[in-house]
């Protein structure tokens, strides 16, 4: 009897922190399905509570996502919190879906038959976004997220650390589409990902610390600009997109990556993006809305300017 309630203890203790919404994330419309199937439905995946205050603000973020992604005429995007709808049902006809939360043992899509439920969906067609931590699977799934995703970040060669990066787009893709040269400061990155070993397109390359190289793999291409936004088309026809930025909430405030991850999510679900890239307006008071309770509640920051 003690061993087990030991174990359980070891369960709990392991298990993604759970937090109950607070009244602001409550007005926003979750898992808000339609009844117009000629909408592309997206659905966005909002982890559990992680981190510090102003990181891993995933229930904010995509609250963020969603509001940009109304702007594209005939999108409908769907947002669920926790890392997972209450009711499945609204993963049904899904044209992609956006993965954005921890990864790792704790990663809430490894809980129950979600796995499974998610193979279905990628294997009938649906699009699979990919956003910073969620690239991060453990070993056994590795297989399966990089068919899914085109590439999976794993230990045995992977990097990670935070520091200032700079982009300059430099090939022409769909996902590009008017996206602007744009830094990132102090941001957190993984790199060195196993990939898919052919129709990876590499988006967004940039220059990483060699200090930053814990792997020998990763140690023998010092020097290297490393892949961190990546876009792919699966044999099954489907398409993916991945970017392991945006750790840091208020990096969203650049309006280049906000319209490379909304680029990434309606090229995913196979929706035309307009030649100038989609339509990312948001208020100064979005990057700092929907944040999450942490650190016993910890007051939010205040915006300091306004967002274009």
């Amino acid at each position: 009897m003690k061993s087990a309630l030991f174990l359980l203890g070891l369960a709990v203790f392991a298990a993604p922190l759970r937090a109950e919404l607070t009244d602001e994330q409550k007005l926003v419309p979750l898992e808000a399905d339609s009844t117009d199937a000629s909408l592309t439905k997206i659905v966005l995946l909002a982890g559990p509570v992680s981190n510090k205050p102003g990181q891993h603000e995933y229930f904010s973020g995509c609250a963020m996502l969603m509001k940009c992604l109304k702007q594209t005429p005939g999108v409908w995007p769907v947002m669920a919190a926790e890392g997972w709808p209450k009711n499945e049902a609204v993963l049904k006809g899904a044209k992609a879906v956006v993965v954005y939360m921890d990864g790792g043992p704790n990663c809430a899509l490894l809980e129950g038959s979600r796995w499974e439920t998610l193979r279905g969906l990628v294997k009938g067609g649906a699009g699979f976004v990919v956003l910073h931590q969620a690239v991060d699977i453990p070993e056994d799934h590795a297989n399966d997220f990089k068919s899914w995703a085109g590439a999976v970040w794993q230990k045995d060669i992977g990097s990670r650390g935070h520091w200032d990066m700079t982009f300059t787009p430099g090939v022409k893709h769909s996902v590009l589409a008017g996206v602007a040269e744009f830094t990132a400061p102090h941001d957190g990155w993984l790199y060195n990902l196993h990939f898919a070993d052919k129709n990876v397109t590499p988006l967004l390359t940039g220059t990483v610390p060699d200090t930053s190289r814990s792997t020998a793999d990763a140690k023998s291409h010092a020097g290297r600009a490393e892949v961190i936004a990546w876009a792919y088309e699966r044999p099954d026809g489907g398409r993916s997109f991945g970017y392991t930025g945006c750790d840091l909430h208020k990096n969203w405030e650049a309006e280049a990556q906000r319209r490379l991850v909304v680029n990434g999510i309606l090229w995913s679900a196979k929706v035309p993006v307009p030649a100038a890239g989609a339509l990312v307006k948001i208020d100064a008071a979005d990057l700092t809305s929907n944040m999450d309770r942490k650190d016993g509640g910890a007051a939010k920051p205040k915006a300091k300017k306004e967002a274009k």
